[in-house]
């Protein structure tokens, strides 16, 4: 594992331990169902195992790892179960903080997320990266919360944020060529639709932007057994 993981810069050392460990989930480095053993991962890390069990706690509560008394700390799975909770729950959030945007958004934000369907395309017209395509994905959603400047939704969305990441990162681990075929387009239509008067519509697409992604991921998992 010495490879896998950079040492912890000294600053909140549970923190560092958390943003580290995530990140490389995130990038693949611990895929889904990956063992997160504490001694390994203080050692690695240059922290103590106490700041690493606070860390691991910290991605639990976001819903990224899972642990218990008799089981050892574990990337979580993907399923369908989860994958039903999560987007369902995204559809509702992800409709509330457009239409709100759409209200008090100024041309900062606009412009912010005309920017990142650029950068989108540019990324989808090259090499199309899974890893850069999804956290642009990402970044898109989260400047549409910090537009609607509502504090409890914004922690609403940061509740699921980083289980949705891991979600999107399967999504196109199964099915690329999909994702990188509607990505742009579908950030671009809302995008343009966040500058119209057509509420209505743009709450629609929220929702179905939500539900594609939802469809498309239930389709490339395995079945139950």
């Amino acid at each position: 594992m010495s490879s896998v993981l950079p040492k912890a810069a000294r600053r909140g050392l549970a923190d560092e331990a958390a943003d580290l460990v995530r990140a490389a989930i995130l990038d693949g480095r611990f895929p889904p169902g990956a063992a997160l053993r504490e001694v390994e991962l203080a050692a690695h890390l240059g922290v103590s195992r106490g700041s690493v069990r606070e860390g691991l706690a910290r991605l639990e509560r976001e819903g990224l790892v899972r642990g218990g008394w008799h089981r050892g700390t574990t990337v979580i799975e993907v399923t369908a179960e989860d994958v039903e909770e999560v987007y369902v729950l995204r559809a509702a959030l992800d409709r509330l903080a457009a239409t709100t945007a759409r209200r008090v958004a100024d041309e900062e934000h606009l412009s912010a997320l005309d920017r990142l369907v650029a950068e989108m395309a540019a990324e989808a017209a090259g090499s199309g990266e899974a890893h850069r395509l999804v956290a642009l994905d990402i970044a898109f959603h989260d400047r549409i919360y910090a537009a609607a400047g509502n504090g409890r939704l914004t922690a609403a969305w940061e509740a699921i944020r980083s289980q949705l990441h891991l979600f999107q990162l399967r999504r196109v681990d199964a099915a690329r060529a999909h994702y990188r075929a509607r990505v742009v387009e579908e950030h671009r239509e809302l995008a343009a639709l966040m500058r119209s008067g057509d509420v209505r519509t743009l709450a629609r697409r929220a929702e179905e932007h939500v539900d594609s992604a939802r469809r498309s991921l239930l389709a490339g998992l395995p079945p139950a057994p």
